[in-house]
């Protein structure tokens, strides 16, 4: 039912978005900005505004639009009363419902709309219920997620793609070992999609040659296994002319597969003037005018984690940074699928002869985003 969430502030920012399916652009709100711009007082923007793919269903509350999209007609009055219920289990948990709020508290944000919601449809909503699965804040557990993490969304788009150099007309059927796994498939047109809903088998006569047979995602966070993980002290001190970065790369739930052609870039900020840094493997550079730092790790080794370790210069007299940068990370892991779906078995009806078969498992990161 609800596809997304973002939550618009006074300005027009969007300062957090959720998504139950996969993820929907940020420029589907460019509809609701120009209802807002149309309107005379922000109590006057529609709550309902059609666009050629999405509905959005908006309410408004403590001067913070709440905008759901959906993809599929649904009775606008069940979801805005939804809406309601989330503004209300925020003030409930945090006593008020601002952006500041939410944003100190956006672990338990991202806990509380993940129970409150199921794969989009409305699931825990009365807060006794929701209190019983996630604590309300408090100093010691805001303590625990900065120190430990926590990770706030999460999940896999999968393809298979396929290399086919067969003679005649092969029909072919490929089942897997838990095809429940696969959610919102998109097929080629050879499927066969009656029997897949059917049966969950895949039923193709292939064409030549190298073709996308389907694509998928996982979006639970709870079967999301993130495969590395991150070690990070980066710290700033105020009237200081040197920062602290330590950063440590592992694997992580792998089945002992090796994480390869590791990339790590962070964008520094603006006031540091350099990076003088020591990688226990591959190598650093820091350009001063971007400040863009990269570090190129290439394969992590279990039993050697790879660290990067040093100072950085800051500007005399320059104010400590607001906010530490965040980590982009990029890895290959061969004969390994992360979604954890596994092919059964492929099989070949129509023609005689005996045809070679193969399969190839691998996980790329997409986009791997760690807060410091």
């Amino acid at each position: 039912m609800i596809h997304s969430l973002f939550l618009v502030n006074a300005s027009g920012d969007i300062f957090l978005e959720k998504h139950w399916k996969s993820v929907v652009s940020r420029s589907v709100c460019d509809y609701f900005f120009e209802a807002q711009e149309r309107a005379t007082e922000p109590e006057n923007v529609p709550p309902v505004i059609p666009t050629p793919h999405h509905y959005l269903i908006s309410v408004l509350r403590h001067r913070i639009y709440f905008v759901a999209v959906i993809q599929s007609e649904v009775p606008p009055l069940f979801v805005i009363e939804f809406l309601h219920r989330v503004v209300d289990t925020f003030q409930d948990y945090f006593g008020v419902c601002t952006e500041a709020a939410i944003k100190d508290n956006v672990v338990v944000v991202y806990e509380l709309l993940e129970e409150m919601l199921d794969n989009g449809f409305p699931l825990a909503t009365e807060s006794n219920i929701l209190k019983e699965l996630i604590k309300p804040p408090t100093i010691l557990r805001t303590m625990v997620n900065t120190i430990t993490g926590s990770t706030i969304t999460a999940e896999i788009q999968g393809v298979i793609d396929a290399c086919v150099k067969l003679t005649g007309m092969p029909d072919l059927t490929l089942s897997f070992m838990n095809p429940r796994l696969l959610d919102d498939v998109s097929f080629h047109p050879c499927v066969r999609f009656k029997r897949w809903e059917a049966e969950r088998i895949l039923s193709f006569i292939p064409p030549d040659g190298n073709f996308r047979l389907l694509s998928y995602h996982v979006s639970s966070q709870n079967l999301v296994a993130i495969p590395v993980y991150v070690k990070h002290n980066i710290t700033f001190r105020e009237g200081s002319s040197q920062g602290r970065f330590d950063l440590t790369l592992g694997p992580k739930q792998t089945m002992g597969k090796a994480v390869e052609s590791v990339l790590v870039s962070s964008q520094l900020p603006r006031g540091v003037l350099n990076a003088n840094l020591n990688p226990s493997q591959g190598t650093y550079t820091f350009d001063p005018v971007t400040k863009l730092l990269t570090w190129d790790v290439g394969k992590i080794n279990p039993q050697k984690l790879p660290s990067l370790k040093g100072t950085m210069s800051l500007q005399a007299g320059a104010s400590k940074p607001d906010e530490n940068p965040t980590i982009n990370i990029q890895f290959k892991i061969q004969q390994m699928a992360i979604s954890g779906l596994k092919v059964n078995r492929l099989d070949m009806y129509g023609e005689k002869y005996k045809p070679f078969k193969g399969i190839k498992y691998m996980t790329k990161a997409g986009k791997f985003q760690v807060r410091t």
